[in-house]
């Protein structure tokens, strides 16, 4: 107990820069992820995309990721065993922090999108086997997180997959496809209002005291999504048919009503991502504050004070805009050519997904999720639309990304140990 009495201060100085060292990884590398297929599809400039992240982000975190996601802090190791040695928790969960954030740095160096949870959960669980024993882990929960490597891009690729082929039907094979794109699009633009809604109100704002249950969370959705959908028609009506030499069939000006589309998906998938993933960086922090304030007392359900959210979101918004272009470039870029009406299918196959998984219960990554979705769109426009090698790039970083995670938390939890203990 005397370890944390006379170390408290320390530790609660390092959690907060470890913290915000993790969540500048999570900006650097899972923001860019969220805003690549509006970037490449150049439905939005770079710089636009760093506003709308950074105000969309920054709410999402603050306003709805406060209660902090159970798995992070309790669920892969059970803070149950720590009572007797509870700075062996801080030690833990502090190298956790470092160890995530060191990985997430050299993966957006090298413009790999990689998984911040996974970064995350890779690291509690080599302090958990190696620190407390391979008996403290829930390696259930741990199994559970690596299923979702594979069905999570499979789902998403899928419903990608489906909504881009209802697109290329509906709107491209038509006789007049710039007249098709206004009938259709506002139908597009309510399934984005209803599936945004969805994802906050079921992943998001739980946080804030809106626990509302699924069925009602259903109708407010189907309200907000009619309410989108009358702002698109209006936005909608403003874009008026160009006629351009280069653009036989129209296609060109289809794809300027699909870009209306994507400001609406892009501030959807920054609100849904901030509220969702800034738990990856506050969820160790709140633990060593919690431990250090109740002057040892394990408790995995304790309060995250607000400063800590608002730590939180800082480092998420100054990670994108130091460090995301990169990522971003990769995934708007690298894997397939998107257009608005691409990246439109791709985002919104996402974020059904990450509602799916919500309402099942699956744990699942942003990253593999829109990977996998932007990988469905481009397979509907076959194989050779893909670019092979840098898809291979992208799932070997996703395969290292837990074992790097477990190495570095390991490696970092005897360093602290010998420090203090």
């Amino acid at each position: 107990m005397s370890i944390i009495a006379q170390h408290g201060d320390i530790f609660i100085i390092l959690a907060c820069l470890f913290g915000f060292f993790m969540a500048w990884g999570v900006g650097a590398n899972d923001v860019a992820n969220a805003m690549g297929t509006s970037v490449g599809s150049k439905a939005i400039t770079i710089k636009q995309a760093i506003i709308i992240a950074v105000i969309f982000e920054f709410l999402g975190a603050w306003l709805a990721g406060g209660e902090v996601t159970s798995t992070i802090r309790g669920g892969i190791v059970d803070p149950a065993l720590l009572e007797a040695d509870p700075q062996l928790l801080v030690y833990g969960m502090l190298s956790a922090l470092l160890a995530a954030a060191i990985w997430l740095m050299v993966a957006s160096a090298k413009g790999w999108p990689v998984s911040t949870t996974h970064s995350i959960v890779g690291a509690i669980v080599g302090f958990g086997a190696v620190g407390l024993g391979v008996e403290a882990v829930a390696w259930g929960q741990v199994g559970t997180i690596a299923s979702s490597w594979v069905i999570s891009p499979l789902l998403a690729g899928t419903i990608a997959f489906v909504l881009f082929k209802s697109v290329q039907h509906l709107i491209f094979e038509s006789h007049d496809p710039f007249a098709a794109a206004k009938r259709y699009v506002p139908f597009y633009v309510f399934l984005v209002g209803f599936i945004i809604a969805m994802v906050t109100l079921t992943k998001g704002l739980t946080h804030v005291g809106f626990d509302l249950s699924f069925q009602q969370s259903f109708l407010l959705a189907l309200l907000f999504g009619a309410l989108i959908m009358g702002i698109g028609i209006l936005m909608e009506r403003r874009v008026q048919y160009e006629r351009r030499d280069d653009d036989h069939f129209g296609y060109g000006n289809v794809e300027r009503v699909f870009g209306v589309l994507m400001i609406f998906t892009a501030c959807a998938m920054a609100f849904a991502h901030g509220s969702n993933d800034v738990a990856n960086a506050v969820g160790p922090l709140a633990a060593v504050i919690s431990v250090v304030r109740s002057d040892g007392v394990v408790d995995s359900a304790a309060l995250v004070p607000w400063w800590v959210l608002v730590l939180g979101g800082g480092g998420i918004v100054f990670g994108l805009v130091t460090y995301g272009h990169k990522v971003i470039a990769t995934v708007g870029t690298g894997i397939t050519e998107l257009t608005p009406s691409r990246g439109f299918a791709a985002t919104l196959a996402a974020a059904s997904t990450v509602v799916l998984a919500s309402g099942t219960g699956l744990p699942i990554s942003t990253t593999h999720t829109l990977v996998g979705a932007i990988l469905g769109v481009g397979l509907a426009r076959g194989m050779a639309a893909l670019n092979l090698s840098v898809i291979g790039t992208i799932v070997m970083s996703w395969l290292i990304t837990l074992p790097a995670g477990a190495a570095l938390s390991i490696l970092f939890f005897f360093t602290f140990k010998g420090i203090f203990g």
